[in-house]
């Protein structure tokens, strides 16, 4: 058997020999971006790398996700390495859909390139007495919560569950063989100095999904024969904004969202708004609160209008928790790639703002979320940009397959260690009845 210094050496250099084809992937995803459970080509791109690979996998998980496995010698556990797929929406972006302005602004394109230079490094070790467990290889769907109208409708028909890619592969029982997770995810150095940022957490969100009711009339001749749903959307978000100084600087709430329609015709009064937001906070317990108040301002507007508003609550994603033997497994390896002045562990504590639902699977198994510094620019923005590939795709590939040998070689002794110290928050079935006890929907007729 070959010693882990051996092991973690011929994985860097089988990652190393193919980089210009690890970079050409994510550079490929960035050309052809897709929004969430719409992501066809790239899902179809990723099954075609694995298939030259020689990896056996699954296709078509929450629509679009793939999940391949390499299986080692030994029995043990089983580690996912996980890439997302999705865009945003950022019109402006260089790199934007002209048609459906879709933009990779967070650099997704990146992790399927990371979860392939995985898969390169570690598809020589399948059925190796060297690896004690199996390694899931998983492109994910819709990290993303947007197009919120379109989530839902796919969920009135049945074709979805919850309404975001892990959350939904988490109820599939994609995750049911798994027993930890890991990805890296981009960060520009407008945020983070060092080249690998380990640690912190995420706020928690609820999603919302709200429609204006009101009635139409000509908006020259007879608007107060009408009810006007913009008047009613303008009042509740400012009602809305209100709220603000009663909410605390720690719990990191943030009110925020978007109106998808304002009405039909200039000279109609507007007789549907729609409106898609997000309550954001940093538990649970904090955005109860602030869905409450957001609730009583929507209903306000409605109801100071003569309007009626249906108000459609989607559970969101929970808090991020790293898996602190796992960091300090990830922070050995990236260190030795890019030096220990250039691995920074932020405190469990510091909250970065956003929302992801690796947050959920974090509830359910250990897992680790680090970030490395590749990107120009504000995340979600038209300017971000991957600067530096290198960074961006081959240094996290090769610190998450040294990674995965840490926990796998040696008969699985490290990952072995992480299950038994480390007690998920909570089990499948009841992170399963949380979500769907989040789920609401209330028609509030002002009355």
């Amino acid at each position: 058997m070959a010693t882990l210094t051996e092991l973690k050496a011929h994985v860097q250099a089988s990652i190393e020999a193919r980089s210009p084809w690890l970079i050409d992937v994510a550079k490929t995803i960035l050309a052809h971006p897709e929004a969430g459970f719409q992501e066809v080509k790239t899902a179809q791109l990723v099954s075609d790398k694995l298939h030259e690979l020689g990896i056996a996998h699954d296709t078509g998980l929450a629509l679009t996700g793939v999940k391949g496995l390499i299986r080692g010698g030994p029995p043990g556990p089983t580690v996912a390495v996980i890439g997302e797929l999705d865009s945003l929406r950022v019109p402006g972006h260089p790199h934007a859909d002209p048609e459906t302005g879709a933009a990779h602004a967070c650099g997704h394109h990146c992790q399927i390139g990371m979860l392939l230079g995985v898969a390169v490094a570690l598809k020589a070790l399948e059925g190796s007495p060297d690896l004690a467990g199996n390694v899931a290889l998983m492109a994910v769907p819709a990290e993303e919560f947007i197009d919120v109208q379109y989530r839902w409708q796919l969920h009135q028909e049945g074709r979805l569950g919850l309404m975001a890619g892990k959350q939904e592969l988490i109820r599939l029982g994609a995750f049911d063989d798994v027993d930890m997770a890991m990805m890296v995810h981009t960060a520009s150095g407008s945020t983070e100095n060092a080249k690998f940022a380990l640690g912190g957490t995420s706020n928690g969100h609820v999603v919302k999904y709200v429609r204006f009711l009101g009635k139409s009339a000509h908006a020259g001749s007879a608007p107060h024969q009408g009810i006007n749903a913009l008047q009613a959307a303008m009042v509740a978000l400012n009602a809305l904004n209100a709220q603000r100084e009663t909410l605390r600087n720690e719990d990191t709430i943030r009110l925020h969202g978007i109106l998808t329609r304002g009405g039909t015709s200039v000279n109609a009064v507007p007789a549907e708004v729609r409106y898609e937001g997000r309550v954001r906070g940093r538990n649970a317990e904090v955005i109860a609160d602030a869905n409450m108040k957001m609730d009583r301002c929507l209903r306000a507007g409605a109801l100071a209008m003569g309007a009626k508003v249906n108000i459609v609550t989607i559970p969101g994603y929970l808090p991020m928790l790293n898996n602190a033997p796992m960091l300090d497994c990830f922070q050995h390896n990236a260190s030795a790639l890019v030096g220990a002045n250039q691995v920074v562990t932020h405190p469990a504590t510091r909250n970065r703002g956003g929302s992801t639902d690796m947050g959920d699977l974090s509830q359910i198994m250990p897992v680790i979320h680090p970030y490395t510094t590749a990107a120009t620019g504000m995340g979600h923005g038209a300017d971000y940009l991957i600067a530096d590939y290198v960074q961006a795709v081959i240094n996290p590939a090769k610190a998450m397959a040294m990674t995965v040998l840490d926990l796998l070689a040696g008969a699985a002794a490290k990952a072995r260690e992480v299950l038994a110290t480390s007690k998920p928050l909570m089990s499948k079935q009841q992170y399963l009845a949380l979500q769907e006890a989040r789920l609401t929907e209330e028609l509030y007729a002002g009355r």
